[in-house]
């Protein structure tokens, strides 16, 4: 009798984050109809939107994910020299985690754990990596991590080593200053004595950034506009695309790209029990991007608690990616 092949191995899986939808409506509605109308960007990466993300990041104007993968490409041993060997690498916001995927070879972390709030994509994702890599323990985290980063046991726990938090693709860049230092005050407590390693995108001139953000084919368009049928979905709106355009601009005072959702005409919002008026023009903003100058994010990490900071940007400076260490 031939022997039996083992059991391929399976990526485990904990679900933290279990949709409210009564307080996701009611989170909705508030931000509808604040005097200055807002949605929170978490909720443009439902299935369509993280996938059409993905394809952003091949567009020509995209400049973040290419200029980052470039750095990680020519500087992967010497990010790998400054940071803890063997630890748990914590991948947030992991999408469909082909960025720490590249990085196995150099940081040989000892488990691999994704966190998304995209459950659905994040276990597809996950299921594939498991056939790439069957020896590798890896763990999936549904999470929403954007207001606590208290991380599971199934993470690793703090007597079994250092964790390696990776925050890759310049998200850090959703967070307003002071948001962004309260997360990596948090990050600094889960990475449990270890280190972080995070991309920044970088200050530079309207003319480069705002393409990226509003790129000749429509695909961040789409994205954006995507975010509104996955309102209709979680509150009841009657949003209709055709209503709504697109609009991405550079802020160069606070240094950050605004993306909003702005009427073609005048309109009125209906849902469940409310509605709102919206002038013709009007907007909902939608994401922040901020870009950030090299001694103010080395400046913030310090703030947050970290030291040993370096950094590797790219030759024309338009990103840089930071490893900093926890400590104790």
């Amino acid at each position: 009798m031939a022997d039996t092949l083992p059991a391929p191995r399976l990526p485990r899986f904990v679900q933290l984050y279990h949709e409210d939808r009564a307080a996701v409506r009611e989170e909705l509605l508030r931000g509808l109809q604040a005097p200055r109308p807002s949605i929170a960007p978490k909720y443009l990466y439902d299935a369509l939107g993280s996938r059409l993300f993905d394809a952003i990041t091949e567009l020509p104007e995209y400049y973040p994910t290419r200029t980052e993968a470039g750095i990680f490409a020519a500087h992967g041993a010497a990010m790998a020299d400054h940071l803890p060997a063997g630890a748990t690498l914590v991948d947030l916001g992991a999408g469909n985690c082909e960025k720490a995927a590249r990085l196995f070879e150099a940081l040989r972390p000892r488990r691999y754990v994704a966190v998304d709030i995209s459950v659905d994509y994040l276990r597809h994702a996950l299921g594939c990596l498991q056939r790439q890599h069957p020896a590798l323990d890896i763990v999936g985290v549904g999470m929403d991590f954007s207001q606590s980063l208290a991380l599971p046991p199934e993470a690793g726990a703090a007597q079994e080593g250092p964790r390696l938090l990776f925050y890759p693709g310049s998200s850090i860049g959703n967070f307003s200053p002071e948001a962004a230092l309260a997360f990596l005050r948090q990050a600094r407590a889960a990475c449990a004595g270890g280190a972080l390693l995070i991309g920044v995108d970088l200050a530079k001139p309207a003319e480069i950034v705002e393409p990226a953000y509003d790129d000749a084919l429509g695909v961040t368009a789409a994205f954006n506009l995507n975010l509104l049928l996955h309102v209709n979905a979680l509150a009841g709106s009657d949003f209709r695309l055709a209503d709504w355009r697109h609009r991405a601009f550079f802020d160069a005072a606070a240094s950050r790209i605004e993306m909003h959702l702005e009427t073609r005409q005048a309109l009125t919002l209906r849902w469940p029990g409310g509605e709102r008026r919206f002038a013709a023009g009007e907007r909902i903003h939608t994401e922040n991007s901020y870009k950030w100058v090299l001694a103010d994010f080395d400046a913030l990490l310090r703030q947050a608690g970290f030291a040993a900071t370096r950094h590797w940007t790219d030759a024309r400076g338009w990103f840089a990616v930071f490893a900093a260490q926890a400590g104790d």
